[in-house]
């Protein structure tokens, strides 16, 4: 965690990076559209590091994932994407042999996958598949969990311990769409959860797998991990021994990363993706505790967090606060915290 950096750190978030891992809603694009500075800045990220795009979302292939990217103005091919249900099919690889028929409750992204690596696809548990796969397609509902629920429930028993197996492709609670903030599939996987009574193997952020697909395809041994979600990207990074950065351009804001706990905090905390490219000011330690990030300064006095000087009042007061509050040791609900700060 970058709270406290010797001058011989790196001196912009890229430095000593050989791939960058970028989540694709709320850092890339919002709906159909790019975010500010998103594409530029990835672009010229790749100038001097591998670039692969990780996306928990299973409704869509890699190759209609890239063809997005590509509208937007990325410079991107389809085995730069590494999806949840890529992640998956390892996995199910290790429960299920190839050839085997698998229940799909999703999309175009999961069969996709199943087809390649050689699977038959149902979608009836009338028809006894070997396992389930389910992830997130906006067309999903009552029809799909039900038949998935049929399946996991009908071959349990002694020669089956726990049922067939079962893989989600992230859960996800939320998801950001054009209109707003819409269910993810963790509601759907809940749903299904509440019918047969067990937790099904997770591929997606933030579990390893999908990370651990990224460290192979792309050889990586000092990657950096770009998300807007601490639960998931940040968490699933740190899980996955990877640096990362939050960008404050999707769901989580300065309210969730003052309170993020030790394992979701980032190393980096970015306005918009133009800071990947941009010197980041360490955080120094002055006299009587106060922790000061360029000309922002914060400190924790008992139970008060103490803003001393606001500096311009914009992204490096937010790291200021983090840092002191961080340090603390001290839980947000135990702290007296200026509202200014959650803006």
């Amino acid at each position: 965690m970058a709270l406290f950096r010797a001058k011989t750190e790196p001196a912009t978030p890229l430095d000593g990076v050989d791939a960058v891992f970028a989540d694709l809603d709320g850092v890339v694009y919002q709906g159909h559209g790019a975010i500010p500075y998103a594409v530029e800045s990835l672009n010229l990220a790749k100038h001097g590091s591998a670039v692969g795009y990780l996306t928990n979302n299973a409704s869509r292939s890699d190759v209609s994932v890239a063809a997005h990217l590509a509208e937007l103005g990325l410079d991107v091919v389809p085995s730069e994407v590494v999806t949840s249900p890529q992640a998956a099919m390892h996995l199910l690889g290790e429960q299920v042999e190839p050839g085997a028929l698998v229940l799909v409750v999703g999309g175009e992204g999961i069969i996709t996958e199943l087809e390649r690596r050689g699977y038959r696809v149902t979608r009836s548990a009338d028809d006894a598949p070997a396992a389930v796969v389910q992830g997130f397609a906006p067309d999903v509902g009552w029809t799909q969990l039900a038949e998935a629920a049929f399946a996991l429930n009908a071959h349990g028993g002694p020669d089956v311990p726990g049922g067939i197996p079962w893989i989600a492709t992230n859960m996800d609670w939320t998801i950001p769409v054009a209109r707003g903030i819409a269910p993810g599939n963790g509601t759907l996987v809940s749903a299904v959860h509440t019918a047969v009574g067990r937790f099904p193997l997770v591929a997606g952020k933030p579990e390893r797998a999908i990370f651990d697909e990224a460290v192979r395809r792309f050889g990586a041994s000092a990657p950096l991990m770009v998300g807007d979600r601490l639960d998931t990207d940040i968490l699933g990074a740190r899980r996955a021994g990877i640096r990362s950065a939050v960008v404050l351009t999707g769901i989580d804001r300065a309210k969730q990363l003052l309170a993020a706990k030790a394992d979701s905090r980032p190393d980096y905390i970015l306005e918009d993706l133009r800071g990947l490219h941009e010197p980041y000011p360490e955080t120094e330690e002055r006299r009587g505790g106060v922790l000061r990030v360029g000309r922002a300064a914060v400190k924790v006095d008992g139970g008060r967090v103490v803003v001393v000087d606001e500096g311009d009042g914009g992204i490096d007061l937010l790291r200021a606060a983090c840092a002191a509050i961080w340090g603390s040791g001290l839980p947000i609900h135990a702290l007296d915290v200026p509202e200014r700060l959650y803006a």
